[in-house]
């Protein structure tokens, strides 16, 4: 594998690239979260081992920028701090591993073979259709380079309908899945929200990435 290695600290950089080029492994470094995202722009790397206490740019904004790039190589997190909140943190940033320090070198390769063996398709939390994408672990949306504020009930339908590409999803269907709960008027809630939706989206109807399914409901097509 081609690895990144992003550490600040010299002799533990020093010691991973040894120790994973003893293991067959094309090892770069990078010093900061600069080097790390001018690496990632020029070279296609297997895996990334990124230290999370970086100067300047610290590894979970390097860990959101290259998911919001839809970078889909694999990260594993180097950290001192164990807490829960410090791993959901790692995890929500789109981190596939997490690995807090001291740790043993065997681990940390036996962690890289197995991040190797997972499909690729995994690797990209952020979705994207068109101009549009949205990340559901920080909750955010942008159409182009402008990120958009939706309300709740629009973000999780936009959600809903990006999980399901080019699949008719009926009122009563996002209905269940957003509200979680019959209500009446299903037809005239939903059909509000997709307003506001498109509205926020600069999508008029009959829409370019939502689309109006006469008698069924709504389309998000993916090509758009």
């Amino acid at each position: 594998m081609r690895i990144l290695v992003v550490e600040d600290e010299i002799r533990l950089a020093s010691l991973l690239r040894r120790g994973l080029t003893e293991e067959a492994h094309a090892v770069d470094l990078a010093g900061d979260g600069e080097e790390a995202l001018a690496w990632t722009d020029v070279g296609d790397y297997d895996a990334i081992v990124l230290d999370i206490m970086l100067p300047g740019i610290d590894g979970l904004e390097v860990c959101r920028r290259l998911r919001r790039d839809r970078v889909r190589t694999p990260i594993l997190l180097l950290t001192a701090r164990d807490s829960v909140g410090d791993r959901v943190a790692g995890l929500d940033a789109g981190a596939d591993d997490y690995l807090v320090k001291p740790f043993a070198f065997a681990e940390l390769a036996a962690r890289l073979r197995a991040l190797a063996r997972r499909p690729p398709e995994t690797y990209d939390p952020v979705l994207a259709a068109g101009e549009v994408r949205l990340d559901p672990a920080s909750r955010r949306v942008w159409h182009g380079g402008d990120e958009i504020q939706l309300p709740n009930k629009e973000f999780r339908i936009l959600e809903y309908l990006m999980r399901h590409p080019n699949r008719v999803l009926t009122r009563p269907m996002i209905a269940e899945h957003v509200w979680d709960y019959d209500f009446p008027n299903v037809t005239n809630v939903i059909d509000v929200h997709i307003r506001q939706l498109r509205r926020q989206l600069n999508d008029p109807y009959p829409g370019g990435l939502i689309e109006t399914v006469r008698g069924a409901g709504y389309r998000l097509s993916a090509g758009s």
